[in-house]
């Protein structure tokens, strides 16, 4: 047992280090929605179509992108369990692992731009855009799948960052870069001066400037954090797509519960569409909020299963939980209070009626969002990837028939979108829970369990 290991800040201070590491990443993740909804809050002024295809546009890129979150997972639990391991074992393991992970991003993201491009006026058509939705909608996507590499390159690079417990440079790349994307985003969207107004194009141009050089700023952290990059092996490779290939069939089967939710939306009417983007802008802001909890869980789990500590490692697993559910509470306390607000903010005034009880059953499943995600970062600090995996499978397949259920020319449609989206959320969060305490099936934290230090997976 190394010394770091038995100096650890968790072994005295449990709470107080999950808060310390947990809130410069909360400012970091909560970064992008917030820009998310200040696009919302501008785009919103140009009327109810705009606003509706910026809904349609970011929901696609969200489940384009998302579908790449493997690299950044994989890569920070690969350093975490690295580092927890031995000091020699860590330079070795995390630099192969950033490198690769690095070169499976650019060339991923230069893939998925060029082979979405063809599609894009299809996609939007899937989603139940109509015509005048539809033109903003295709400006939109074209112009940000210029930065799909860069976007992919910063996902690997936090995730290295964070493996190592660097919480806060992530942190001020995304809170300095997306407060340049608002600047942009005022000027170029309504312009100024010799600045033309671009409309929704605007929004779509201030947002991928500001990630190409959030991408460049990040992997020059992670060079500096880590070393030289190791070179990639083709195995690296093979290995990092076999850890992935779990979580990407399991970040599709969200994407596609969220597509479906948004489609079902989308369907009932612009109103509707308009409505269910508001909401979905800030529940996305609040999940990512809790997420703070995850990634930090994922670190620390790793960490200290690299170096065969599983109490120790059940011990971050609930705190975590914890927070996690104390910070839900409260959410949804904050949330059912601000409800006005945020429906003058975000709101045309057509699109008020459905968004009142959308709104409020999406504020009361706080709770259970937060036990979804920090749980999904225990997870995936342990490499339960296959798990988690068949649990999304039963709650999307679930969540799908119930969506498909709802009859989009009745009343209420909005508000049953979302009743069925709280369903899906707490079959989520009861399967996270259950593999933790007691531990069903092969549970890497059930306590007498062994693990292979600096591996990917527990066993």
């Amino acid at each position: 047992m190394h010394e770091e290991i038995d100096r650890h800040p968790f072994l005295r201070a449990p709470h107080r280090t999950m808060l310390a590491l947990s809130l410069p990443v909360l400012l970091s993740l909560i970064a992008e929605p917030l820009t998310g909804v200040a696009d919302t809050a501008f785009v919103a002024r140009l009327g109810t179509a705009p606003a509706a295809a910026l809904g349609v546009a970011t929901v696609l890129l969200s489940s384009l992108f998302w579908v790449f979150n493997f690299l950044g997972i994989g890569t920070q639990t690969a350093v975490a369990r690295a580092h927890g391991a031995t000091r020699a074992a860590a330079h070795a393991a995390s630099s192969e692992a950033v490198a690769t992970a690095l070169v499976a991003a650019l060339a991923g993201g230069t893939l998925l731009a060029a082979g979405a491009w063809p599609f894009l006026d299809r996609l939007a058509a899937f989603m139940g855009a109509t015509d005048d939705v539809r033109a903003d909608t295709l400006v939109y996507l074209r112009i940000r799948l210029v930065a799909a590499p860069a976007i992919l390159a910063t996902i690997v690079a936090f995730g290295a960052l964070r493996g190592r417990q660097d919480m806060r440079t992530p942190f001020w790349i995304a809170v300095s870069l997306n407060l340049v994307n608002v600047v942009l985003d005022a000027l170029l969207i309504f312009g100024a001066g010799p600045v033309p107004a671009l409309g929704v194009a605007g929004a779509a141009w201030a947002t991928s400037a500001s990630q190409i050089a959030g991408a460049v700023w990040a992997v020059l952290a992670a060079w500096r954090a880590l070393g030289p990059f190791a070179r990639v092996r083709l195995r690296a490779l093979v290995e990092l797509l076999v850890v992935g290939r779990d979580l990407v069939l399991r970040t599709a089967l969200l994407l596609a519960f969220l597509l479906l939710a948004t489609r079902t939306a989308t369907h009932a009417g612009a109103d509707a569409g308009a409505a269910h983007q508001a909401v979905r802008q800030v529940w996305t802001l609040t999940a990512l909020l809790l997420d703070a909890y995850a990634a930090t869980a994922q670190t620390l789990v790793g960490f200290f299963l690299g170096a065969g500590r599983i109490a120790v490692a059940r011990r971050v697993a609930a705190v975590g939980c914890q927070w996690g559910v104390a910070t839900g509470v409260l959410l949804a306390l904050v949330l059912l209070a601000a409800a006005h607000a945020f429906e003058w903010l975000l709101v045309p005034v057509a699109a008020s009626g459905p968004f009142a009880a959308a709104w409020t059953i999406a504020a009361l499943a706080q709770p259970l969002n937060a036990l979804s995600f920090v749980t999904d970062g225990v997870h995936w600090g342990t490499g339960d990837f296959r798990y988690l995996r068949n649990a999304m499978l039963v709650a999307t397949l679930l969540g799908a028939l119930a969506l498909s259920a709802i009859d989009v020319a009745a009343p209420g449609a909005l508000l049953r979108v979302w009743v069925v989206t709280a369903a899906w959320i707490a079959i989520r969060a009861a399967a996270g829970v259950l593999r933790v305490w007691p531990g069903i099936g092969r549970a890497p934290l059930r306590l007498g369990g062994t693990v292979h230090a600096g591996s990917h997976r527990a066993r």
